[in-house]
This record gives C-alpha cells, structure tokens and sequence, in this order.
C-alpha cells in the first residue's frame, strides 16, 4: 500500500505544468492548484483528488441563474450508501466562527451521528433546502413516520445574488440530490458556489484529497469546501503573500453593488465538509474537524467577526457504522489517537489545496447587483514563482 501511495505521488509529480494564460483565457478549462504547479503537503491526492476519492461519497450540484438578479444554486453530499437513518454513519461539526444560519447541529453534536445528505445553499435559502431535503428523505426506501435531522449550510451571496427573492426551489434540491455522483467533481462558480466570493475575488465550490497508508491499511480524507470567506483578510498561497502582491489589482478592478450594505460586507464564511473512509467515532471525528480549521487559516483566513465557519467530519466506515437501535452493545472498532496524526496533516493539507481549487476554478460571475471577478491567473503565477511557491520541473 505505501509502494502504491508512493507511485501515485510520483506519478503527478512527473506532470507538466499547465499554461496559465492559456487557462485563464478559457473559463471553462480554469485550472486547478496542481495544474499551476501548487503542491501542499507531502501526501498524494486520491484518483480524482476531491471528496469523491472516499467510497461512497456522492455530489451533486445545481446552479440557479435566472433574470438580472439570480446567481444562486445548491450542492448535495451524500455521505454513504444506503439508509441513513436507519443505518447513520459517526460524525460531528465544528464551529470554528458561529456566525451562521447551519440546520442540524445540536443533534449531531448530540449523538455523534448524521442521518441526512448534507446540502449546501445561500443564507435565505436554508429553510427552503430543509424543507426539500425532509421530502426527498421520506422517499428513500425504507422510511417510515419520524423525525428526521436534515443538515444544510449556506454563504451569504448577496452580492451577485438577490436571496430575499427566495431563488431556490424544490425542483433544484431534488435535482442535486438525485445527479449526485461520485468521480470527479465540478468547482468554482457552481451549485452552492454559484455567488460565492473568497479574498475579494470570486470564490465557490473547490475540493481535494489525501491517501495515507502505513503496514496495516490505507485510508483517504477528502475535503469539500462552499468557499465564501473573507474579504477584508490577505490571501496566502503555499506561503507565498499572493493577496498583498494583488492590492493593486486588486484596487483597479470593479466590485460594484447596489446596496451599499452589501458593498461594504467584508466578512464571509465557509461550510468545509471532511470525509474519511478511516474508521473514527464521534470523538476522533471532532480531532479531524478542528484540523480543518488550520487548513482555512493556512490560506490567510482570521475567522472573522460575521463569518460562519464551520466544519462537518464524517467516517463511511463499516466498523464504526452501525444501525441507529439496538438494545444490545455493539462492537466498534476504531482508531486511537496516536494513529491520527497522518489524518491530520492529511485534513489540514487537502482542506488548504480545496480553498485554492475554489479559487482558481471559480469564473467571474455579475448580475445588476454587482460583479464577482475571477482571480487574474495569469497574474498570481509570476507571484508564485517570486516565492517560489509552484514546482519547478
């Protein structure tokens, strides 16, 4: 497993680097961090390096774009297989900042368990999301008559969006619960990223992965982020000061609004979710979380006053998944502590590149509200290599 590990990493080392003005010229074809050189840490991402390299993970997106004014959308994770609630796999959420409209909290903190596929949506959308999702819950086979928790978190896009307009319906819910995949995953300007701006810049959905393997077994963290954080902090990538080397485009570019509220927002906040296929309770799960949160501030993040920043972790692991009732003891088989330090770094390294990836991949996007502009990458390159921040071949 280590000999597999070390070739996967090899592997994408050997790859050549992308053109960035290339790239950048072609919204569609952004590039990711690895594609520009970023390497973050010293383990290999997983085959797609996103959430979806953990089994049974699934994602889904839906993005709203309609008249002048709506630039919205949802995005789905389902964390496993089968029942949820019947069969609920360990987690738990951290709360690195509480400045947030996150559904579901108090009962996963509770029982140490999630029952639903997490949605991720704008801030006036939440209800709306729990609603739909309650729904399509109760459709799943094997349910029957009771409660159920339903876990939604959301970024307030105000700036591109108009969320008092309720935008989200049902029928878009339904559609990124229903197309959620697992293989590759699509980022940026997507499904609950569509309206999202990091570092001033235009922000989104971004995601990445980690294998880590020793003698006994081989386990994959994966990180999903919907990226909406701080505007008023410095964004750092791989060490290299970017956000201060762009102050000066950063002035020059237009980020207009109508509300002056709203141009004058400069807190945000970020939802990360941290699956792993390692067998973790509850208990190491919220270990996992917090590291998640030195990933974010890797990035330049401070938690700011009125950011939300929260953290969902998860296993998908057969030993520590067990059926929600029982009046019998049930055998969990789980690591200790003192095998989790690969899973931290693992964490904090894969929740990083996610934020970058977020970046990188998110187009410019502009309604009559206002306008989110895509980072320049043919810009940040030269400043990269200034720090020496990328691979050299």
């Amino acid at each position: 497993m280590c000999g597999n590990n070390l070739l996967r990493g090899l592997a994408l080392l050997l790859l050549p680097l992308a053109d960035p003005v290339a790239l950048a010229d072609s919204p569609s074809e952004r590039p990711r961090a690895r594609d520009l050189g970023i390497m973050i840490g010293a383990f290999a991402p997983g085959e797609h390096n996103a959430i979806t390299d953990v089994a049974g993970v699934a994602v889904g997106h839906t993005t709203v774009i309609e008249g002048d004014d709506i630039r919205t959308g949802v995005t789905a994770i389902i964390p496993a297989g089968g029942n949820l609630y019947t069969h609920p796999v360990p987690a738990w959420i951290h709360v690195g900042n509480g400045y947030g409209k996150l559904l579901g909290v108090t009962q996963v903190q509770e029982f140490g368990e999630l029952e639903s596929p997490i949605l991720l949506t704008c801030t006036l959308c939440v209800w709306t999301a729990a609603d739909a999702l309650k729904e399509w819950t109760y459709r799943q086979p094997g349910m029957g008559e009771h409660t159920i928790n339903p876990v939604v978190g959301e970024v307030n896009d105000s700036i591109v969006n108009n969320m008092w307009a309720e935008p989200l319906k049902r029928a878009h819910v339904f559609s990124a619960l229903d197309n959620a995949r697992g293989g590759p995953v699509d980022e940026g300007s997507v499904g609950g990223g569509t309206g999202a701006q990091t570092y001033r810049w235009k922000g989104g959905i971004g995601t990445s992965s980690r294998v880590v393997s020793n003698d006994v077994a081989e386990y994959t963290v994966g990180v999903l982020v919907q990226s909406n954080l701080l505007a008023g902090a410095s964004l750092t990538i791989n060490g290299a000061p970017v956000g201060r080397e762009l102050e000066e485009a950063v002035a020059e570019r237009t980020l207009e609004s109508s509300s002056a509220a709203v141009a004058g927002k400069r807190d945000g906040s970020i939802m990360m979710v941290v699956a792993t296929d390692a067998p973790l309770d509850a208990r190491a799960l919220e270990r996992l979380a917090m590291r998640a949160m030195m990933g974010l501030a890797r990035t330049g993040a401070i938690a700011e006053n009125g950011s939300g920043d929260y953290v969902i972790a998860f296993s998908t692991n057969d030993a520590v998944r067990h059926q929600r009732a029982s009046d019998r003891p049930v055998r969990t088989s789980t690591l200790l502590g003192s095998a989790m330090n690969p899973l931290f770094a693992a964490t904090v390294d894969a929740t990083e590149e996610a934020v970058y990836n977020a970046l990188f991949k998110a187009t410019t996007v502009e309604s009559v509200r206002g306008k989110l502009a895509a980072i320049p990458v043919e810009t940040v390159v030269p400043i990269l290599d200034k720090y020496n921040a990328r691979r050299r071949d």
